[in-house]
């Protein structure tokens, strides 16, 4: 019970953050009141700029008038608009309490607009159906009929009792409602005389005054619940100083004492932002869905047409599609849909998850990367820029490059699985099937995708960067599926396999390679859609970040890679051969992977270990395992220092290296074995 409590609280509060989304979303909409290019102002300003050409200075001077008044005039509504878009951003990160203080005073003041307006509706009807019957016969007053019990003549459709009547229920529901809802002082008399002052005109109405009088009863109507409203406003401005003052002060020791990663980190989580973002995005297509079933069934009834089967589909086709280019045409809108694919995202890391039978956080990050990556590709195409159909296109597109992403983000998952489940000798057959199964989807997924988007469109940049994506993940796969066959193909055999290390360096050798040309392919491709497609900050940011990342480090790391494993070679070869006279005499095994030594290397010390082991332990540290003595000694380096104290400085730096192209599951799991 108290966890469906809990759960109900919890949506609660995420349907109270929801509304001031929504303000902002509309104040979006309307691009925060600066004006948006179309042809009318085009040929607008294109009128003024010719009839600057032969103008007099009276007309000159009627042009630059209206300019500066065009100018003020959308400035100030900028102006509003921001301060309106930062009111209802304050009002979202409120505290739940204040949140629903905020929205307890908003319902009063809508409540007494409300109860104006509806007076005021009403009064005109019941003026209008009354001169209307006095026009064609004299009628006694609403009074006159109820204290005379002429019940036929109140209860007619067409004549004023009816109004007055309905009048009286709304006035009285909205009287009750703000008497529980309005922050005003809660006085005995006020409270008292509050449905009196709603029901006021309705009171009038029934009784024969002056038509004047009754036409301004709604404005005296609302005098007192107005009075309550502002009263509460001027009472609560220090309040309300006091709390955004709280706030800030708050948020600046937060973050002097934890930093502002931390304080966005807990905010986050205590306004639940993904979940607010996705229950907006949800409200906001269905409210559209709504209004496009409306006009559907309205278009279908005038028309009198019986839709078949086939344009039944293609109108839900349709409407898929207006929903999906409505649902991203503002920055709010993104969010919300990048929340909610992030939403699909993680069930489907956790899908697989099932399907591998682990247990491991990796689909969390997968629905995070994913959000990431949608919202980026959003911002660097001007998704919410585009005209709707550009925007479709735009926007499937881009999913077809998060649904690759997605495929390395699955490649991450199965990769450390297939290396533990042939390190390990797992026996169970079941789980090498499902790891199996997945490569395999990997493989045969993209390359669908790629006979399907080449089949059905030319080529383009964007095409070739799905392409490469695509390719990349078959790469890495098999390379995986390569290097899993091996561990299997050592795990069966009966003596140490010293060139598997060599193989598996070879195999991921060739992988990175691939990955890192055609990070330089994408760089390129990049490179032409920023100079000749479509420009942008944002795209130029992301190559810059790219090319650092994607493509310098990388080879700085690959090039550090092959000179380390170059320079433990060679320390290697300077070591003695072990004879096997010698190994026979020993008679022991590798001290680093304990197997047998059919061949080894001898140290400075007169230690024996295979040459791959000793290889793999020279990636960390230079000391001889067993008694820490120097393992080499190069006499021919003049400026090489030998001491300990210089040796001791060298494994200090290299006692952290963990290189690419070695397992550390591999090396552990040979020590086991």
């Amino acid at each position: 019970m108290m966890s469906l409590r809990s759960k109900a609280l919890a949506l609660v509060e995420v349907l109270l953050r929801v509304p001031p989304l929504f303000v902002v979303d509309e104040f979006l909409k309307i691009s925060l009141g600066l004006p948006v290019s179309s042809g009318e102002e085009v040929s607008v300003l294109s009128n003024v700029t010719d009839d600057h050409v032969d103008v007099t200075d009276a007309e000159a001077n009627y042009y630059d008038a209206n300019f500066y008044n065009a100018f003020f005039f959308t400035f100030l509504k900028f102006l509003v608009c921001c301060l309106g878009c930062m009111s209802a951003l304050c009002v979202f990160v409120l505290y739940t309490k204040h949140l629903i203080i905020v929205y307890l005073y908003l319902m009063s003041l809508g409540i007494v607009f409300v109860s104006y307006w509806t007076n005021v509706s009403a009064i005109k009807q019941i003026q209008a159906v009354t001169l209307a019957a006095t026009s064609t016969q004299p009628s006694a007053s609403i009074l006159e009929d109820i204290l005379n019990l002429n019940l036929k003549s109140l209860l007619d459709l067409d004549g004023p009792g009816i109004l007055v009547i309905q009048n009286f229920a709304i006035q009285f529901t909205l009287s009750y409602v703000f008497r529980n809802v309005h922050l005003g002082p809660r006085h005995q008399t006020i409270q008292k005389f509050l449905p009196i002052t709603f029901m006021a005109p309705s009171f009038l109405a029934m009784l024969p005054v002056p038509p004047n009088l009754l036409h301004h009863s709604p404005v005296f109507s609302a005098l007192l619940p107005l009075f309550l409203v502002k009263y509460v406003l001027w009472s609560s401005a220090y309040d309300v100083i006091q709390v955004i003052y709280a706030g800030y002060q708050h948020g600046r020791l937060f973050v002097s004492n934890f930093g502002l990663s931390a304080l966005v980190e807990t905010e986050w989580i205590r306004l639940n932002i993904p979940c607010v973002l996705r229950v907006f995005w949800v409200m906001r297509v269905a409210e559209h869905a709504m209004l496009l079933l409306m006009d559907n069934y309205d278009e279908d009834t005038e028309e009198g047409l019986k839709v078949s089967t086939l344009l039944a589909v293609q109108s839900l086709a349709s409407m898929a599609k207006s929903l999906l280019v409505t649902g991203c045409e503002t920055i709010t809108a993104v969010l919300g849909m990048t929340s909610v694919i992030s939403f699909f995202c993680h069930y489907i890391g956790s899908f697989f998850q099932w399907i591998l039978l682990t247990d491991e956080e990796e689909d969390k990050s997968i629905g995070t990367v994913s959000a990431i990556l949608f919202y980026i590709l959003a911002l660097q195409t001007g998704l919410t820029s585009l005209n709707p159909e550009k925007r479709f296109v735009r926007l499937c597109r881009n999913f077809c490059l998060l649904f690759t992403a997605l495929l390395h983000f699955l490649h991450n998952i199965v990769n450390p699985m297939l290396m533990s489940l042939s390190a390990s000798h797992n026996p169970s057959t079941h789980r090498h099937v499902r790891a199996l199964g997945v490569c395999t989807f990997l493989i045969i997924f993209p390359i669908s995708l790629l006979v399907y988007l080449w089949s059905q469109h030319t080529i383009s940049t964007w095409l070739l960067a799905v392409s490469a994506f695509s390719i990349e993940v078959i790469v890495k796969v098999i390379v995986s599926l390569m290097i899993y066959s091996l561990f299997l193909i050592d795990a069966y055999r009966s003596t140490f396999w010293e060139q598997l290390d060599d193989y598996v360096y070879y195999i991921r050798a060739f992988g990175n390679t691939i990955e890192f040309c055609f990070g330089i392919f994408l760089f390129f491709n990049g490179a032409w859609i920023l100079l000749f497609e479509s420009g942008g900050a944002i795209r130029a940011v992301m190559m810059c970040i790219h090319a650092y990342f994607n493509i310098w480090c990388e080879a700085r790391a690959g090039w550090s890679v092959f000179m380390k494993r170059r320079t433990a070679v060679n320390k290697i070869n300077s070591l003695r051969e072990a004879s096997v006279d010698q190994l026979d005499q020993l008679d022991d095994v590798c001290a680093i992977c304990y197997q047998e030594m059919h061949s080894a290397k001898i140290t400075r010390c007169n230690h024996f270990f295979h040459g791959v082991c000793l290889r793999k332990w020279l990636y960390v540290q230079d000391r001889c395992p067993l008694c820490h003595d120097i393992l080499y000694k190069i006499d021919n380096d003049p400026n090489k220092d030998n001491t300990s104290e210089a040796s001791n400085e060298e494994n200090s730096n290299n006692q952290n290296i963990l290189l690419e192209d070695e397992d550390p599951d591999l090396l552990l799991g040979e020590g086991v074995r």
